[in-house]
């Protein structure tokens, strides 16, 4: 069965830090883009950021630049999305995708990923 599962989510306070996984079963995320999006109570779901495990390029909405770092482990098959400095407006259902994509690039468009896992929360709240 193929699936991305995410973990990592809770409640922290302003200023703190969380680190998600994003872990692939059934299939390998080498030729794959990953991001990781999110979706906050009565807003759209939107990108945060996203990487090429074949390239290892990333980038990030300008929202989280600074504060959130991604990266990958392509032995683990999971990609994590460091948080830092949180903010109570990154209070969301985060998830992530993959997205084929052979020939590398870190561009993840909502409508184009191929997998998709079933979330975790983040709550930031003092």
């Amino acid at each position: 069965q193929l699936q991305l599962v995410e973990s990592g989510g809770g409640l922290v306070q302003p200023g703190g830090s969380l680190r998600l996984s994003c872990a692939a079963s059934g299939f390998t995320l080498d030729n794959y883009a990953v991001g990781w999006f999110r979706q906050a109570p009565g807003k759209e779901r939107e990108g945060v950021s996203c990487t090429s495990m074949r390239d290892g390029s990333t980038n990030y909405a300008d929202s989280v630049k600074g504060r959130f770092t991604i990266s990958r482990d392509n032995a683990k098959n999971t990609v994590f999305l460091q948080m830092n400095n949180l903010k109570p407006e990154d209070t969301a259902i985060y998830y992530c995708a993959a997205d084929y994509r052979p020939l590398g690039g870190s561009r993840c468009v909502y409508g184009a990923m191929d997998y998709w896992g079933k979330g975790t929360l983040v709550t930031v709240s003092s």
